[in-house]
């Protein structure tokens, strides 16, 4: 279809192109629009196929903004970014590029979140891969579907489980990795042909979904266990003989499978669970950001983490990490860890926990003396009223957990509380920052899981930072790409979480929030690449090379959406 050559003389990067006509037009990558030069409108057979002026790609990118302007909503506006991408990759990247903060929220989230609700009714052109349970057989042969020219580095993948807040939403998933790759390419240059897509259907339990008679999934039940287990296997072992050095994120696996699929491979493969140690890496860098501001240590804090799933307790397995770097033995950082689930907190007489909640289960003798309602459940606001802690997180989809009597509890003995209600969607946030900052007097430090706009309170503007992990999987993506690690380890992630809190507004003024602007997210990303890609040569992940290396490697693997010029062989040939 396509290889990218370098020009002798010059240098210049061209691509031999082995497709003409509508061809050429409908392959998303390739196409131009308006943009096709008068010479290669003459050999690759586009004369009378397009009008006949030639555009530049800033020219091109006026029109679709102003096209862009004219939706109502952001559905509609999503909808048109799609068909943009479907058609135009480079005018897709540029036109979010120019336009990132005012784009991202409606082509990733929150809107994604509908978007993906709204599949089956909104279903126009396939983009990644579908493989589906009783395709078990056939895994390689789907994967050597993928042409030649595509030369895949990292895959996306989603069983669809747990999508956002908003739980199983079967086949239509897809919207999930399609969207978390293209923030690779927006936030950290990734080549657009070297990513993939894939959504596993093993079916669905939303009764809606298997009742719509427009579902365009696998009409079945989940699998679960040996069934399920198999199945991943299957797909693993086929994507590693396809793709040998393929980096595999998992996205919105739910609670039985997400943290079970990451510990299986993660020791045979280079692999990375965003909703774990995406959503971790972010919160420690807000965290790390907040401690500057109230001049206190990691290890000095007491953490409340309301929602004990896979993301809650992967972000206290990264807080305990912290914790004993500032000094604290692993007993001595655990005892200060108080985890909520659906059965309050976690503690040692609970017989239903998880592998990985175990070691945050609280002695009985913890809390035999608290001021709680005995025989009960131990509840959040039981709990903080308790352990009076400095950080609470959310990640329950519990609207509304942080109540006003809970905040204005921590407030009463916490200067600067830091407080984080990290649940998605929006409608699933246990507070809204508006909230926090009124019943804490503006004392509260604030990151939130959503998009939020500012606040404003007793004549002082509060900016809501998102913790939102585009600061981190496009720059580590990037990072083990070019570094050539096969793992992603603990110590790669610190390091995200690091220059997050480096590069935190607050960090230039006290007012702002506690992480980056979405207006530099290139530049974070770029900083994450290289401290990870650093990280995973001193932790015997990747080859040891030269400073200078690494930043040669890093930018031999970003894209720059621009037009490069088009030939055949049999132009070259001449």
């Amino acid at each position: 279809m396509f290889k990218e050559k370098r020009n002798s003389f010059d240098g210049k990067k061209y691509y031999e192109v082995s497709i003409t006509g509508k061809q050429l037009l409908l392959n998303s990558f390739l196409n131009k629009d308006t943009a096709f030069t008068l010479e290669e409108r003459r050999e690759f057979k586009l004369n009378g196929l397009i009008p006949n002026v030639v555009e530049t790609l800033d020219e091109q990118a006026v029109r679709v903004y102003g096209q862009y302007l004219k939706k109502e909503t952001d559905i509609e506006r999503n909808i048109f970014l799609t068909q943009l991408y479907d058609r135009n990759e480079t005018l897709f990247f540029r036109l979010l590029q120019e336009h990132l903060v005012e784009m991202v929220p409606v082509f990733y989230t929150p809107t994604v979140g509908d978007v993906v609700q709204q599949f089956n009714q909104n279903f126009r052109r396939p983009r990644g891969l579908f493989i589906s349970y009783p395709q078990m057989a056939q895994i390689e042969d789907i994967l050597n579907n993928i042409p030649e020219a595509y030369d895949v580095s990292a895959v996306c993948v989603t069983d669809s489980e747990a999508i956002l807040g908003i739980g199983d939403q079967g086949v239509g998933g897809i919207v999930i990795s399609i969207a978390k790759l293209a923030m690779y390419t927006l936030c950290a240059g990734f080549h657009p042909t070297k990513v993939l897509p894939i959504v596993l259907d093993v079916g669905t339990n939303n009764k809606d979904l298997l009742q719509n008679p427009l579902y365009l999934g696998w009409r079945h039940e989940r699998i679960r266990g040996e069934q399920y287990d198999d199945f991943i296997d299957a797909f693993v072992s086929a994507l590693r003989k396809r793709f040998p050095n393929v980096y595999l994120h998992w996205e919105d696996f739910g609670r039985q499978t997400a943290r079970k699929n990451l510990d299986r491979y993660k020791d045979e493969m280079c692999t990375f669970n965003d909703d774990m140690q995406g959503t971790a890496a972010v919160t420690l860098g807000a965290i790390l950001a907040g401690l500057k501001v109230n001049g206190t240590k990691m290890s000095e804090q007491r953490v409340v983490i309301h929602g004990a799933g896979t993301a809650g307790c992967c972000i206290a397995d990264q807080i305990v990490a912290a914790m004993m770097v500032d000094g604290l033995s692993e007993k001595e950082a655990l005892s200060r860890m108080f985890l909520i689930d659906m059965n309050g907190m976690l503690h040692s007489n609970m017989d239903h926990l998880e592998y990985f909640q175990k070691k945050y289960a609280q002695p009985v003798e913890v809390y035999t003396d608290w001021d709680r309602v005995k025989g009960k459940i131990i509840q959040l606001s039981e709990v903080v009223k308790n352990v009076k802690p400095t950080i609470l997180i959310g990640t329950s989809t519990q609207t509304g957990a942080f109540t006003e009597e809970i905040v204005k509890m921590m407030a009463s003995y916490c200067d600067r509380p830091l407080i984080f209600p990290l649940s998605n969607p929006t409608s699933r946030c246990e507070a809204l920052p508006s909230n926090l900052i009124e019943w804490t007097n503006g004392k509260v430090l604030v990151a939130t899981g959503s998009p939020f706009q500012d606040v404003r309170y007793n004549g002082k503007v509060y900016p809501i930072g998102q913790c939102n992990n585009a600061f981190v999987f496009p720059g580590l993506g990037l990072g083990v790409v070019s570094s050539k690690a096969t793992r992603v380890n603990n110590e790669m992630l610190v390091a995200c979480a690091k220059v997050i809190s480096e590069c935190a507004q607050i960090n230039r003024d006290p007012s702002l929030s506690l992480l980056p602007s979405l207006t530099d997210i290139f530049d974070v990303s770029y900083k994450i690449a290289y401290a990870t890609s650093k990280a995973a040569q001193q932790t015997g992940v990747a080859p040891v090379t030269t400073e200078q290396e690494i930043h040669d490697n890093i930018h031999s693997n970003i894209w720059k959406t621009s037009y490069v010029k088009y030939t055949t062989k049999s132009a070259i040939d001449k």
